[in-house]
């Protein structure tokens, strides 16, 4: 990883997504930082081209801060099912089609488990992964990464989240992401236990590119 530098002042969002803005806008919140979507700067989605997720983030975050002369910081995120050998990870979010139709997406994800047999519990396991880049218009740019396992269910449960977050229940959880608050989901410590991909990934952010401090609840 290069060498961290503080991320201050205005800074980039490289999202179109209305969820994820919601939720990155939330974790930057107590930095002080001056956040800005690439959707409200009409700035065009760049074609991601990248093989991993993290490739994705870089190709993003560069793009907005190449755009707009400001630090960009972006996220490439996506569902891994391991019956269907890691599927839709980079497609995640290609399989809600062009009109974002998530439920379509959860259902298609059910009947290719169906499929494939994985009926109980224990065949249904899957994560949730984020890559979060922060890049600067000079080039440097800073990676991180966060992950959460989880058991799928059916039918999806909860109105809350965005994506498949009502079929995705979190390990040691009774609740599915769809059911908890954004403050459960994603809230930090000491307030929230950083449990989703992206607040996990964000932990590191945080103290890489703002001096910030967890204990290990944060971590867990």
């Amino acid at each position: 990883m290069a060498e961290s530098r503080r991320l201050e002042g205005r800074v980039v969002i490289a999202t179109h997504n209305a969820g994820k803005l919601e939720e990155m806008r939330g974790l930057l919140a107590p930095y002080g930082v001056e956040a800005v979507s690439a959707g409200d700067l009409g700035l065009p989605e760049p074609e991601e081209t990248g093989l991993t997720f993290g490739e994705n983030a870089r190709i993003k975050a560069f793009s907005a801060a190449k755009l707009t002369g400001l630090p960009a910081f972006a996220d490439d995120s996506g569902l891994c099912v391991e019956a269907l050998g890691g599927a839709p990870g980079l497609y995640t979010a290609r399989w809600a089609g062009p009109e974002k139709d998530f439920m379509a997406a959860m259902t298609r994800v059910e009947e290719e488990l169906r499929d494939a047999d994985a009926n109980l519990p224990g065949l249904r396991r899957a994560y949730f992964i984020s890559a979060l880049c922060v890049a600067w218009p000079d080039g440097h740019a800073e990676d991180f990464e966060g992950v959460v396992w989880g058991t799928l269910v059916w039918p999806p449960r909860g109105p809350a989240g965005f994506g498949y977050d009502p079929m995705f229940q979190p390990d040691g959880h009774e609740r599915t992401f769809g059911e908890m608050t954004g403050a459960e989901k994603h809230g930090l410590p000491p307030l929230g236990r950083g449990l989703s991909h992206r607040a996990r990934a964000f932990i590191s952010l945080a103290e890489s590119c703002f001096g910030a401090r967890f204990d290990e609840r944060g971590r867990d």
